[in-house]
């Protein structure tokens, strides 16, 4: 048995070298052969590669290995290698240690981020995509139509924004930029009180101009593991300009509820959580002067924004709760069965955003769904709209 495994693994390395030598052409081959490795660790490259690729897998385990050695004096060596940081694609930093709750887990690999750069640049990003840590893309035609309201300030503000996002405007205004010296990226805030609508707002920008959206997952991005946080941060640019660079419509880099990350850098700081806050706040704004494309992020709290963020967006839309025409439109827009004198009696007892309208329009349809139509829809819609607020409770002072 043993023997025919050794017989299938030379044969496996004998059709890959076969394959390597009429593959010269592919940058893949040339950047595995420059790295000069003996035919063991080329083969261990060419299996990581093929597992992160393939399977999108970045947790390989000793079992992912094992197979590869027949000779099991051979494969101690190799693991004791692995675990002691000494193998050679760990030196060359090709691949590294996986790590758990801020600790490197000497059981566990996956290829570096340098390396996947440099194999798998002809794939466009592809499989990197894949595997992305905190991003997600959002496709402009999956993206359900939905009409916003907004006061009349912001409605010139977001027809502007739309019109500068068309495609032909788009390029024009850019290539003017470019040619006066300007930096030539787009960068916008949008900011306000929750449920006002600014993330619905960059959808409808996308889904109207055809373009898709980057979403970063801030919380995704930071890491426990030192030094971690940095590189994510640095992947996602260079993979929002990939991505860019591949599409036929730039597509918009979205930080949602970017509070964490634009607020107010820590001065003097002396622990390494502070520390790391301040060096990804720093290499975003280092991004943001040379952007080329479209960044937008969203708020709920701009008071607490560092200066240097404040001078970086070009755009700055703040996002008010819907006036007392705006919140009766959205009533009778959400619930069609409302009549105009309802809807300006809930617009003008209740101070609600778009967002909890839409709540209680939703409690209302799926109401009628358990229970059938109510008698009275603007009882019923008293009460959820009484409930949507949370009760405050009465603090009591310790001691009375």
């Amino acid at each position: 048995m043993a023997t025919k495994k050794k017989m299938d693994l030379l044969t496996a390395v004998e059709k890959m070298n076969h394959l390597f030598d009429s593959n010269k052409q592919l940058l893949y081959v040339q950047k595995v052969r420059s790295y000069n490795l003996d035919k063991d660790d080329e083969i261990m490259l060419i299996l990581f590669s093929h597992l992160f690729v393939n399977n999108c897998d970045d947790n390989i385990g000793f079992h992912d290995i094992d197979f590869l050695f027949d000779n099991k004096r051979h494969w101690r060596l190799q693991k004791s290698q692995l675990e002691g940081g000494s193998y050679v694609l760990l030196e060359e930093h090709l691949i590294e240690n996986n790590n758990s709750d801020g600790f490197s887990d000497r059981e566990s690999f996956r290829m570096t981020n340098q390396a996947k750069r440099e194999l798998f640049s002809e794939l466009g990003l592809a499989a990197l995509r894949k595997n992305a840590k905190g991003r997600d893309v959002i496709k402009s035609e999956k993206i359900a139509p939905k009409k916003l309201f907004y006061g009349e300030k912001v409605s010139e503000q977001i027809a502007e924004l739309e019109k500068l996002l068309e495609e032909e405007t788009y390029n024009g205004i850019r290539t003017r930029m470019k040619e006066t010296g300007f930096r030539c990226g787009f960068t916008c805030l949008f900011y306000g009180e929750p449920g006002t609508g600014k993330t619905e707002t960059v959808l409808q920008l996308a889904k109207q101009t055809g373009r898709d959206i980057m979403q970063v997952n801030i919380s995704q991005i930071k890491s426990m593991w030192v030094g971690e946080s940095e590189k994510n941060i640095k992947q996602l640019f260079d993979d929002y300009r990939a991505r860019a660079m591949e599409s036929e419509l730039t597509p918009i880099l979205l930080f949602n509820e970017a509070d964490a990350i634009i607020n107010k850098r820590r001065e003097g700081a002396e622990r390494a959580v502070d520390k790391m806050e301040n060096s990804i706040q720093n290499i975003i704004l280092q991004e943001m002067e040379t952007l080329d494309g479209i960044l937008i992020a969203t708020t709920n709290l701009a008071q607490n924004m560092d200066k240097a963020f404040e001078r970086r967006f070009l755009y700055k839309i703040k996002f008010e709760k819907p006036t007392i025409e705006a919140r009766m439109s959205m009533w009778q827009e959400m619930i069609p069965a409302l009549g105009e004198e309802d809807s300006r009696a809930l617009a003008l007892k209740y101070d609600f955003s778009g967002g909890q309208i839409e709540n209680i329009a939703r409690h209302y349809a799926i109401g009628n769904i358990l229970h059938g139509c109510s008698d009275d829809i603007v009882k019923e819609l008293s009460a959820y709209c009484d409930s949507e607020k949370l009760q405050s409770k009465e603090t009591r002072r310790i001691g009375f």
